[in-house]
């Protein structure tokens, strides 16, 4: 197996290389799972495959959204043809507004796609600058100099696409999300017969495919399954209140839980912002089927009996503020639940949000409610393929190169080591992570330096929370914080004040009052030496009065709390 090689970039441009040379440049999605972004590069323009975002991980603190590094794409948004989006998931089109607001390119996507990620870029203020484009399934696009072509595959979200890149070295094909499902909720299968035909006129140059589940043996169950069991579950609780959360996109799931209650003669409601667009939006695609009148406002189901009302619901990830989190707490504005109710949890825990989704439960149990999840019934299935479906994918596309995407470093492992078994030349299978750089050309394949690829932190409203910040955070989160306070009189050199020492979250073995004590004389000799002399300098007192402290409280406890000092000049 090729590895990363150490040398390195800026890949900031490189127009000047052979123009029959062909790059593709990772900014996310290999080694974790979210922010997928890619792109490639042919005939010195680029196109973007994905803007996802990634939710944060427990040593976080105060993170909302973890974002790819849009540095390269920002330093050469002038050679930024467009943006493709292979399907709805925010892992994959929920970091679009925020790229929007460095560069103006058109976006192309399903109907579907399209629609999910305007309705947030909307939401961003950024509509101006972004041009949606729909396609077709199974429609080529010329975008730059490069024919794009969208490809349908079956995952958990409709309308999801694989999608090739018609390049001077050949088809790049770029899986997507994906898993071949043969009895698809909508009808709509992975169009294997088309990937074929490419790989058997064109040949596949290089593959790029979805990791997910690749240490998983065996296919990923239909998304059909899902609805038998729903309608088993619905069927054995008359009489009594049923709540499901899903993911907002998951309109397969949806369309299912719509059947099983429409089967029970239930009325169905949202709850949740997303939830309520999403069945809109996908009610005026024709995506979801609903019976007439069987929809009502939330604010209507206690006009019906019990078992005469579903409601969907978001939160199926534990999200603090989600419409299920509210309910399980008691402070939701729509329905209190009770002992007759049964909450259906139809999504597995995105990874990192296992501890959240456990309290939720937690919270439901302790509300005397049933609470089914996939630990008990087949509530849930994975949308992504198993070693049997992507044996399968590099058996029919028999790919001369390949690199392994989307997914943690361990699955990208597995399925380097399961294409290199499936008879693709070891030399040509590159493990590649994000910010490498690889470039096809008449030689081969190869690593080709790296561009910037780190994190980019979302807190709120500011879009650049940089590491030194969260640094700060982990340490406040576990150390805590000691603040030393004082006043000095420059002129006469002189500590007219304190010093104060104050705590936040942090105390060692020795009480805290005479630590305090003892530390505020440190800070109080280290500043009269100071000023002996003659440091007239703020910035310098402050300094000596971290470094006293800090070294004090180092000496005491062994501890290291975020130090701030305070010193003021009368």
């Amino acid at each position: 197996m090729a590895r990363r090689q150490g040398s390195s970039s800026n890949g900031s441009s490189n127009t000047g290389s052979d123009a029959s040379e062909v790059r593709v440049i990772f900014l996310g999605g290999l080694g974790e799972i979210g922010r997928n972004c890619a792109c490639v590069e042919v005939n010195g323009k680029l196109i973007v495959i994905d803007v996802g975002l990634m939710f944060p991980e427990p040593d976080m603190p105060g993170v909302d959204l973890v974002l790819p590094d849009f540095t390269f794409l920002r330093e050469n948004a002038h050679r930024v043809a467009g943006i493709v989006l292979t399907h709805g998931h925010e892992d994959h089109v929920g970091g679009l507004s925020y790229l929007l607001r460095d560069l103006e390119a058109p976006v192309y996507g399903s109907p579907l796609t399209v629609g999910l990620a305007a309705h947030r870029v909307r939401e961003a203020g950024q509509s101006k600058k972004a041009t949606f484009i729909e396609v077709a399934d199974n429609e080529t696009v010329m975008i730059g100099d490069c024919p794009v072509e969208f490809i349908p595959v079956t995952h958990s979200v409709p309308s999801a696409m694989a999608i090739a890149f018609h390049t001077p070295q050949g088809v790049v094909l770029h899986s997507g999300d994906f898993k071949i499902d043969l009895a698809p909720v909508d009808g709509r299968r992975t169009d294997l017969a088309r990937i074929g035909e490419l790989a058997q006129t064109k040949g596949i140059r290089l593959l790029l495919a979805d990791s997910t589940n690749a240490e998983e043996p065996g296919f990923t169950a239909s998304e059909s399954t899902v609805g038998v069991t729903l309608q088993r579950i619905f069927a054995m609780r008359p009489g009594r209140r049923i709540i499901v959360a899903c993911f907002a996109s998951h309109l397969h799931r949806i369309q299912q839980i719509i059947d099983a209650a429409a089967a029970n003669k239930r009325k169905v409601a949202t709850l949740g912002r997303s939830m309520k667009n999403n069945v809109e939006l996908a009610r005026k695609l024709g995506i979801l089927n609903v019976p007439k009148g069987m929809m009502i406002d939330i604010t209507e189901i206690d006009n019906h009996p019990d078992g005469e009302v579903c409601v969907l619901s978001t939160g199926s990830q534990g999200e603090p503020m989600a419409a299920m989190s509210l309910m399980a707490q008691g402070e939701s504005r729509w329905l209190e639940l009770g002992e007759d109710d049964v909450v259906i949890l139809s999504a597995h825990p995105i990874p990192g949000n296992e501890y959240g989704v456990g309290q939720v439960i937690n919270n439901l149990h302790r509300r005397g409610c049933e609470v089914i999840h996939s630990a008990h019934e087949p509530v849930h299935v994975s949308g992504h393929a198993r070693r049997g479906e992507l044996s399968t994918l590099l058996s029919l596309t028999k790919p001369d190169c390949f690199v392994p995407v989307h997914g943690e470093y361990r699955h990208m492992m597995h399925h380097a080591e399961l294409a290199r078994t499936m008879g693709v030349d070891p030399a040509k299978v590159l493990q590649a992570a994000d910010g490498d750089v690889v470039r096809l050309d008449d030689e081969g394949i190869r690593f080709d330096g790296t561009v910037p690829a780190a994190y980019l932190y979302v807190d709120g409203a500011a879009s650049d929370v940089d590491h030194g910040v969260l640094r700060d955070r982990q340490t406040l989160a576990s150390e805590g914080m000691v603040m030393v306070v004082a006043s000095v009189d420059l002129h006469d050199r002189e500590v007219v004040a304190g010093p104060e020492v104050l705590t936040r979250g942090w105390a060692g073995k020795t009480p805290v009052e005479m630590l305090t004590k003892d530390a505020a004389r440190t800070v109080e000799d280290a500043l009269r030496a100071a000023l002996r002399e003659e440091n007239h300098d703020i910035e310098g007192l402050n300094k000596v009065a971290r470094r006293a402290l800090g070294r004090y409280i180092g000496n005491k406890t062994r501890q290291k709390p975020m130090i701030v000092p305070v010193i003021v000049a009368t």
